[in-house]
């Protein structure tokens, strides 16, 4: 099945908590996504910096859809990895991830996760790396 930005963004609208979080696909393409979300006071954690809960939910869906972006929208997060690089504070979050390597079932993907801040402010906050396996049959 061709994916494509469209079908990925109704992947993404049928995701209730990436709707609760208003989390946008700025970006689908073979290999590669960009999801975006505004940070609120609701996402902050007691210092006032993005919650780490949200980084992580931010580079496990940016992983998983780079993943299915090669093998299909027929996968899940196999498990992934997170390092936590300086506070996240910005008026948004992108979560730029890609492939590293893919097979028939399965795919290794990085995800750098960044806080913008203005037009041209931005800083890497976090960086995670994961593996996404197909759930297909005919994968595997």
């Amino acid at each position: 099945m061709e994916l494509s930005l469209d079908l990925a963004r109704q992947v993404l609208a049928a995701q209730p908590f990436s709707v609760l979080l208003g989390t946008r696909l700025a970006a689908f393409t073979a290999g590669s996504v960009a999801l975006e979300l505004d940070v609120r006071d609701e996402l902050l954690q007691q210092n006032g910096f993005l919650h780490g809960g949200v980084l992580g939910y931010a580079a496990d869906n940016a992983l998983t859809f780079a993943g299915g972006s090669v093998l299909g929208p027929a996968v899940l997060t196999g498990g992934f990895s997170i390092n936590y690089l300086r506070p996240a504070r910005g008026r948004a979050l992108r979560a730029e991830a890609s492939v590293v390597h893919a097979s028939r079932r399965q795919a290794v993907c990085r995800c750098d996760l960044t806080m913008l801040d203005g037009d041209a402010d931005a800083a890497l906050c976090a960086v995670a790396q994961g593996t996404i396996v197909s759930t297909s049959r005919s994968a595997g």
